[in-house]
Order: structure tokens, then sequence, then C-alpha cells
């Protein structure tokens, strides 16, 4: 008899007891944030793909977006200390074409990057015509003439004033940037065509390296290949590297002013999954955003569709798969999220240890997964989905769903493709709002810091 209550007791003590964590339901948010909206006054506002940043003084500066060929998008500045919203500029005026009726300046597509008291970005075209169920450059309304191209911009953080560095190859948008600022060099890729291009801002000069993904999002069939939308600057030797929907990784040597492929390492990774690059609706093997961390010298990216987090080493050119940072619903349900494309959202924070990435995740109702859309032609999210603040800690390799974004009416953001990170660790993004009268874009952010 002892022996068998001795046994029991073996047995019953190697059964471990389960956390409130870890016995609730994985399907479901762990925890709601809050949204807090902030309203720019600018009812045309609309989705946003990056286009924002935090300047040295520690205001937000932002683009809404606009869809009308002639209603141009419209940069803010958030200073978080006074709560105070500041319209600084229309786009379209600052390239130097109000009025000249011709397709406007609609977007930023593009992160700031700031340098000597400057932002440097870019602008993009913001009027589509929707052809074979993809985006194609707006076709201009009776009177107008077409888009006549982005341009590279810089704008003054002391005097408000903002400088034209010139048009993009062939009348096209800008749809990704960066910039070595120590060199004083920009990178910009092409929308719809993919042409790679630097801008030395000493001499003035341009120097395209024409199409780097076929014919891009212009080609159709075979020619077909979406356009990398990051580019990472290594400011240790001024290289900057991208991506193409085969996966290859390009850089550019600053020592050649010239570009290669990268020939003994590519982003076809089996965890990723296996795509087709001439089908549009995905980015394909392209990471979807990345950024480089000084503390370590490594180059910090996502790749979109999958959510997997990599490390790649500019110095070994080596790949290191780190982690899937989806929301936890994504990881339970072991689906892929709703927006094809992936999330722009994603950026070290405040303290230069830990990633900010703002992702999507399922939506339950009865036990059931709320279905989207049939694939699209066209990258656009698939359905209704959670905005979800996922972290990573980089020196600890934790991963953790800090939980659903809901505005304070239980609405959710929408369309939310953009991130910057305040000096006090709170998470900013650009995303649709609450309004009964229209479809509109506007800034919110949930107060920080998050502890990994």
């Amino acid at each position: 008899m002892k022996t068998i209550i001795t046994s029991l007791i073996v047995l019953t003590a190697a059964i471990p007891l389960l956390s409130a964590a870890e016995t609730r339901d994985p399907f479901q948010p762990a925890k709601k944030l809050t949204a807090h909206m902030v309203s720019s006054g600018f009812p045309e506002g609309h989705d946003t793909y990056n286009g924002m940043g935090t300047g040295s003084d520690g205001c937000i500066y932002y683009v809404l977006s606009t869809e009308p060929a002639d209603i141009g998008g419209q940069m803010f500045k958030f200073d978080p200390k006074t709560q105070k919203v500041t319209c600084v500029g229309d786009l379209t005026e600052a390239c130097g074409e109000k009025g000249k009726k011709t397709v406007v300046q609609g977007k930023s597509h593009v992160n700031f990057v700031e340098a000597n008291g400057k932002l440097y970005f870019a602008t993009h075209i913001g009027h589509y015509s929707i052809i074979d169920g993809m985006e194609k450059m707006g076709i201009p309304p009776a009177g107008w003439t077409k888009y006549p191209g982005g341009h590279l911009l810089s704008y003054d953080l002391k005097t408000g004033k903002f400088e034209d560095f010139g048009l993009a190859p062939d009348g096209e948008g800008v749809i990704t940037f960066n910039m070595d600022t120590k060199r004083g060099r920009m990178f910009a890729i092409t929308w719809p065509a993919g042409q790679f291009f630097r801008f030395d801002i000493a001499t003035k000069s341009m120097k395209n390296f024409g199409k780097q993904c076929r014919e891009g999002e212009n080609g159709k069939g075979a020619a077909y290949s979406t356009v990398c939308r990051s580019i990472a600057v290594d400011p240790e030797d001024g290289s900057a590297y991208y991506s193409t929907g085969d996966g290859d990784i390009i850089r550019y040597r600053a020592d050649t002013d010239n570009i290669e492929k990268i020939t003994d390492e590519d982003l076809k990774k089996d965890y990723f999954g296996i795509y087709d690059s001439t089908n549009p609706g995905h980015m394909g093997y392209n990471w979807r955003q990345t950024f480089y961390r000084p503390k370590d010298k490594m180059i910090y990216g996502v790749h979109g569709n999958s959510g997997y987090l990599f490390r790649f080493d500019p110095r070994t050119k080596r790949i290191q798969v780190l982690d899937r940072i989806t929301s936890d619903p994504s990881k339970a349900s072991g689906m892929f999220d709703q927006f094809s494309y992936g999330y722009l959202g994603f950026a070290l924070g405040a303290d230069g240890d830990t990633i900010c990435y703002l992702t999507g995740g399922p939506i339950y109702k009865d036990g059931k997964r709320l279905k989207g859309k049939d694939r699209i032609a066209m990258g656009a999210a698939k359905g209704l989905e959670d905005l979800h603040l996922v972290t990573y800690h980089i020196p600890t390799g934790r991963c953790k769903d800090q939980g659903a974004i809901y505005y304070k009416n239980g609405e959710r953001p929408l369309y939310v493709n953009s991130i910057t990170i305040g000096k006090d660790g709170s998470v900013y993004s650009l995303a649709r709002v609450p309004d009964k009268s229209r479809v509109r874009a506007d800034l919110f952010y949930v107060k920080g810091p998050f502890k990994p």
C-alpha cells in the first residue's frame, strides 16, 4: 500500500501547474491596448504607408495621403508635450507644382531620415486607376496632365522650409527610400517599374541603375515582379541593400558607386513559404521592412507574408532566422494574416533593444474565424482583422504579444502600415479612424514604453 501511495505522489508532482496565461484561450487577444486618436483637421486624409518619423525635437512628423488627382498629401507635426498638431506643408506645393494641373503629389510612401537638422524623404502618387485588378498610374481628369514623378525632398526642422532635389526617373513615383547620412547619399526605388537610383547631395548628381525586378509592377505575366519596399543602409561602409521578389539581395557599394548581387545568400527560406514572384497579390521573397541596429551593426528585417523576423550580417553576408513575430492568435491558428503584402509597421524602439511590430490577428466569433475575401490581384487586406503590437527583445530573444489595439469606442484601427516610436517609447501610427461621414485616416498613438 505504501508503494502505491508513493507512486501516486511522484506522478502527481511530475504534472506542472498551468499559469493563467497558459490556460487562456490562445485564439483571443491576451490584452487590450487603447489607441488615442489625434485630429489633424484634414478630412481628405487616406490610407498611408510609412510616411512618418520622429524628429530630434521630439515631435512626430507624418504625411496624410490623398486619393484625388487634385488634392495633394499634407505633412503635419504633432508635439506630444503640448498635444498640438501643425500642418507644415502641402507636398505638391513643396515640389513647386501647385497650380500646374498635373496629377498631384498624393503620398509619401517612405519613412523620414534625419540628418543635420533636416528630415529627408520622397513623394509618391496617390491617384490610381485599377486595371485588371491592380493599381496603375492614375488617368488624369479632363484638363489635367499626367503625374510628373516623385521628388526627393528635405524639411528643415528649425526654419520649416522644404528643399527639392529633383524628380525620379521617367515620371515614376518613389515607393522606397533611405539615406546614408554620413556620406550624404539618398537611395530610392521607383514605382511601378522598380528602378533603383542614388542621389549625391554634395554634387547634386543622380545615378540611375535601371529596373531591378524585370518590369516591376508594371509588367504582366512573366515580366511581373513586386517592388521592394525597404532599403537598408549600413553606415559603416555606406552600402545600401534591397531585395527582389525572387529572393535576391542586391548591394549598392559606396566604394565603387555600383551595384552587385549577393552571391552566397538569399531570401528563399523554407520558413517564409513558397512563392511565384510573377503572381501578383504578395511580395514574393522580398523582405517587407528593415532597419539597421547600431549596437550590433546588424540589419533586422521581417518577411511580410509569413511574419518571420531575421537578422542579416552585412559583413558575413549571412541571414539568421530568429522567430515568427506574428500575434499570438495568428501563431495559434497557424495561418498567414489577411494583409497579403505583410506589414510595414516594424521599427527599433527607443531603447535600441526592442523591436516594435504592428501586425494583424485573426478575429473569432462564436468559436469560428471570420474569413476574408478571396485572393485579389493587388496587395490589400482581405478581410477584417485585429491590430496587435508585438515586441521582440533582441538581447534575450523574447517575443511578446502586447495586446490588440482598439479605439476608446471599441472600433479597430484599420489599414495600418506605418510606425514611429516617440522618445518616451509610445508607438505612433496612421490608420482609418471612426468617421461616419467618410473613410478617413489620421494619427493615433499607444502610450509606452512597453516591457519586453
